[in-house]
């Protein structure tokens, strides 16, 4: 023990392997004994509320039957990128689909930083690749 309300050295957990997977905290344990066997009957109510009219009630069924989508599909017609210097038909191909309406702006944000990464994997292989050749010109 360190002191000063510090039992565990910086960095170290006093639970390493942490929650287990699949574990449920006792609140929801509890709530799921509390409405055990209630479903069916909470389920009917809410949907006939809903069908009469109550707001919250339908609402809430609404958000079960048809959930907001988070993320749709996009077929977009991306060039291919090789080398970094094909980055500036990328980018132009996103602006041009967002001008067009083909994209969002945030689907082309989220576009943008797929190619982000794939370019930053190309200029990482280019540089293993020339320091690969630098380091076998210096041994010969």
């Amino acid at each position: 023990m360190r002191g000063n309300g510090k039992p565990f050295e910086q960095g170290q957990s006093g639970n390493p392997a942490g929650r287990p997977k699949g574990a449920r905290h006792r609140t929801t344990l509890a709530m799921e004994a509390l409405l055990e066997g209630e479903a069916e009957a909470l389920t009917r109510r809410a949907i006939e509320l809903a069908l009469d009219g109550d707001g919250p009630a339908l609402r809430l069924c609404m958000d079960r039957l048809a959930p907001v989508r988070k993320d749709r599909h996009v077929i977009f017609d991306l060039p291919a990128i090789d080398t970094t210097a094909d980055l500036p038909k990328a980018t132009h191909a996103l602006l041009q689909a967002i001008a067009a309406g083909e994209l969002t702006p945030s689907e082309a944000a989220d576009i943008g930083k797929a190619v982000d990464a794939h370019v930053r994997a190309i200029e990482v292989t280019d540089l293993h690749q020339r320091l690969a050749r630098l380091e076998e010109g210096m041994q010969q």
